[in-house]
């Protein structure tokens, strides 16, 4: 029996099995795509696995329930090996809307010796079982936040209808906020988790709290180093997650341990 905010030293797999239909409500994960590094040396992650995982993870969504899947593309033999799109368009064929193509941006991406460009993001895809029942955007200032704009001004050739919504006045004072775009920058390292591939937290909490709400239960099916349960501590979500690798299994239950020894204002 899968309990609640609890990580288990279990291939994903096997242990998705155990978790009802429908109770989850939400998913946000990285896998180790295209075996870029080396996980503490566990086996491959096969196209074939990854297959019956994306199963799993449909039906152990809530109907209107979101999967964030954080990947990127190795380049072998000089060319990217495209895993990310054969990845989503899975997702859609196990009856997944994608939602979103969102991007995740490196703010301070590790230089290769290469003859292309930087190599800066990577793909958030925002995959939903149904229209999400959740959305609770982050927003962002906006650049003329409170100032009167003016929007009549010169006409065009075009029909005015054409050009512009109808407005009892062309005064217009702009909003003071924004919803954010869906390319996400954040830094990279700076922590000490002992896993060679870390999200950020503010990203892991970023689609905590824009698709799901207090007392949820999100999974990480590759918890790594706890980053998606620590951001469910810190957001009153529930989680679940799974870690094969008993070190980063050891690492994450330490962590989480440590949040939750932490004191709290309420």
């Amino acid at each position: 029996m899968i309990e609640l905010n609890k990580i288990y030293n279990e291939d994903c797999l096997e242990g998705m099995k155990k978790i009802p239909d429908g109770s989850v409500d939400c998913v946000v994960t990285s896998p180790p795509y295209d075996n870029l590094r080396k996980y503490g040396g566990m086996e491959s992650f096969s196209f074939d696995k990854f297959k019956d995982i994306a199963q799993q993870i449909f039906r152990i969504l809530a109907e209107g329930g979101v999967c964030v899947w954080i990947v990127g593309d190795a380049t072998i033999n000089g060319s990217e090996t495209g895993t990310s799109f054969r990845q989503v368009l899975h997702f859609m064929e196990c009856g997944f809307l994608l939602y979103d193509t969102m991007i995740y941006q490196k703010r301070n991406p590790i230089p290769q010796n290469h003859n292309r460009y930087e190599q800066c993001f990577e793909y958030m895809f925002v995959l939903s079982k149904g229209r999400p029942k959740t959305f609770n955007p982050i927003k962002v200032e906006t650049l003329n936040k409170g100032k009167i704009m003016n929007w009549g001004g010169r006409k065009t050739k075009l029909d005015d209808n054409q050009c512009r919504r109808h407005r009892d006045s062309f005064l217009i004072k702009t909003k003071y906020s924004k919803i954010h775009t869906n390319i996400f920058c954040y830094t990279i390292g700076g922590g000490n988790t002992g896993h060679p591939a870390v999200f950020p937290l503010q990203l892991a909490t970023d689609h905590i709290l824009s698709w799901s709400n207090e007392g949820d239960t999100v999974l990480d099916p590759f918890m790594g180093s706890g980053t998606t349960a620590i951001a469910c501590i810190k957001e009153k979500r529930n989680f679940i997650g799974f870690e094969l690798n008993k070190e980063y299994y050891d690492k994450a239950c330490k962590r989480i341990k440590m949040e939750l020894a932490q004191p709290t204002l309420f």
